[in-house]
């Protein structure tokens, strides 16, 4: 890895580049034509791209109750075990995210509110190319279903040898409504428009690559979506008291999901540094997905050694990372120096993969500096809030000048007419 010594500001500039967002307008077009031809022929647009894209001629795009019953009757005793452990702690930690909106009564002659709805259909993404995501099934419906989301459509690649029957079975698990056997920005794009067979929905959520990401953005406003997931990184403050191989194997945890991952370390020790650098190309040598890894942490992974903790701090604020651990001496002292990051790990035992299987809190996490302004997938996501208004002849009278006097200053006069024909009416 990368290891830099420099001031907080150079490595606010240097951090600026390696968070960096870049548009391929080849990519936009690609799927702008792919979303248009979707739109323009349904079902046999989405053929011609599966056997284009997958290399897969299929008949029907649904996959039938009783292959995805088979598939849940065929994986092991233990993964059924751990897929009802990640729902239970799942569902106990958004189950706290309900709101319930507000009617404000207080002032006479005046109710005002906020009402919430959930979602009637929603179109969970999940991909399958590099690998299979049971959990973030898991970690997408099931807030959609404490929400009270009616249908929740899932769309995921078809797999000559089959759709992964641990992906089918966490479906079942999980509550959702129908699974289609489709991929690629084809597949936002039947959940955008609806096609014969696969029903328009109303939001549509779920990581995937660059294309499922620019797809997922050029249909916002047709329907809504959660976000536009970039690839995974972490980030990590640790000093001499943390592990370097634990250190290690965490940043590699992140940087074996792509080879666009993003695996950052911040440290005030630079003998601890190099130790944590010599741990992950010690750990590369026996890692299933070396090749993916190994690219992530050459191109797009760093290292980051600064004169103190709240330079540490200041600089992982500027980061905004989807993964945040805190690998300090009583961790949960510094919880409040942490402004921007998606979920926060704290401590030598909340290892980043905790997360993403068994804690409970959503994995589906903003990423790319966005965690600025943007909050994990939850129970709010799949609802509508929709505000209400009451007012009585005498309150509606007594704001009757105010209401008026800003239509009139606005121009608007049809307004301020609208407001006043109440009480002309009655002069009659």
């Amino acid at each position: 890895m990368k290891i830099y010594q420099k001031s907080l500001a150079e490595m606010k500039k240097i951090v600026a580049d390696y968070t960096s967002q870049t548009v391929d307008m080849k990519i936009e077009k690609a799927v702008s034509d792919i979303l248009r031809n979707v739109q323009q022929y349904g079902d046999q647009a989405l053929r011609n791209y599966e056997r284009k894209f997958d290399k897969i001629d299929l008949s029907s795009f649904q996959v039938s109750s009783e292959k995805i019953d088979q598939a849940y009757q065929k994986i092991s005793p233990e993964l059924r075990a751990a897929l009802e452990l990640a729902k239970k702690n799942i569902s106990s930690f958004h189950q706290m995210e309900i709101d319930q909106g507000f009617i404000d009564g207080n002032v006479p002659g005046i109710i005002r509110g906020q009402k919430l709805t959930p979602l009637n259909r929603v179109g969970l993404y999940i991909p399958g190319g590099t690998a299979a995501y049971p959990s973030t099934i898991m970690m997408s419906a099931i807030p959609a279903k404490i929400a009270g989301v009616k249908e929740i459509v899932m769309v995921t690649p078809p797999q000559k040898d089959g759709i992964s029957s641990a992906v089918l079975a966490a479906a079942k698990i999980a509550g959702v409504s129908t699974i289609f056997q489709v991929g690629g920005a084809q597949a936002i794009a039947a959940l955008a428009y609806g096609t014969e067979s696969i029903p328009k929905v109303d939001k549509i959520i779920g990581p995937g690559n660059i294309f499922v990401a620019t797809a997922k953005k050029q249909v916002f406003g047709t329907v809504s979506i959660d976000m536009v997931a970039g690839p995974s990184e972490i980030g990590i403050l640790a000093d001499r008291h943390a592990n370097p191989g634990e250190i290690a194997a965490d940043l590699l945890s992140q940087a074996e999901h792509d080879k666009r991952a993003r695996a950052m370390l911040i440290t005030n020790d630079n003998n601890f540094a190099k130790a944590v650098d010599q741990e992950v190309q010690k750990q590369l040598t026996t890692l299933p997905r070396k090749e993916i890894a190994s690219v992530a942490i050459e191109n797009r992974s760093f290292i980051a050694v600064m004169d103190n903790i709240p330079d540490m701090f200041e600089l992982m604020n500027d980061v905004a990372p989807e993964h945040l651990e805190v690998q300090l001496p009583d961790a949960i002292q510094y919880l409040g120096a942490i402004k921007n990051a998606g979920s926060v790990f704290l401590g030598k035992y909340a290892s980043e993969p905790l997360g993403d299987y068994v804690a409970g809190p959503n994995h589906v996490l903003p990423t790319g500096g966005t965690a600025k302004f943007s909050s994990p997938l939850g129970v709010y996501d799949f609802v509508k809030r929709t505000q209400f208004i009451q007012f009585d002849k005498q309150a509606l009278q007594s704001d009757l000048t105010a209401i008026t006097t800003l239509a009139r200053t606005e121009g608007l006069e049809a307004h301020a007419r609208a407001v006043e024909s109440r009480f002309k009416k009655e002069e009659k």
